[in-house]
């Protein structure tokens, strides 16, 4: 590389389709070029019994349809009141295609009539397979609290709901309420991302 040259930044397949995520993930691997993942592509169900499991599931499917190095995560919130659930099923929580609104009331009904203290854990797990076809996972949680309600207007998912123990035991701000570069330092997807990006040798951010 000459002087003054900026280094080339790596190449992933991202293997997702959920713009949020997609939008998200740019933001905490700026070292890296995500490079979508092809139409016609088709992914497998996600059928794991784990966050972890399914990230591979996705991880692999995108590395074997394109042969190149590829990333995927699965993540969702485990509300300890209700035994970890919806754990893997955050996304259909409340049925195949609901919305984002639909499952968050059903995860606030069911929190508010198990009458508990509320606790939550974010978990993000994401799945690398490298060019040669290695493996590797990443997994981390953020730790917090339920509100009653939703607030706020960034994020998605839970977001709304959702207060983070790290912001501090006064601060009663939600994910959704949070700057992004504020979440981005102590969310369950930033805590992965960069746990990924010091294994490809990338300089990460804020946050552990």
């Amino acid at each position: 590389m000459k002087p003054g040259e900026a280094a080339a930044k790596q190449l992933l397949v991202l293997s997702t389709r959920n713009q949020h995520k997609v939008r998200e993930m740019a933001e905490l691997l700026p070292g890296v070029e995500l490079k979508p993942l092809p139409p016609e592509v088709e992914l497998p169900p996600e059928d794991g019994d784990s966050f972890e499991a399914n990230a591979l599931i996705k991880a692999r499917a995108a590395h074997e349809a394109t042969g190149e190095a590829a990333i995927a995560d699965d993540s969702g919130i485990e509300a300890a009141d209700l035994g970890g659930a919806p754990g893997i099923y955050s996304a259909r929580y409340a049925g195949e295609g609901a919305s984002d609104e639909s499952n968050l009331e059903k995860l606030l009904r069911e929190v508010g009539a198990a009458g508990g203290e509320r606790r939550a854990a974010y978990v993000c797990a994401i799945a690398l397979i490298d060019a040669d076809g290695h493996e590797y996972v990443f997994e981390a949680r953020c730790e917090g609290t339920l509100l009653g309600e939703g607030r706020g207007s960034g994020g998605f998912g839970y977001d709304p709901a959702f207060v983070p123990d790290e912001t501090g035991h006064q601060d009663q701000r939600t994910m959704a309420e949070l700057p992004a570069e504020e979440k981005n330092a102590i969310s369950h997807r930033g805590k992965a991302a960069r746990m990924l990006a010091r294994h490809l040798g990338l300089e990460t951010g804020a946050g552990p």
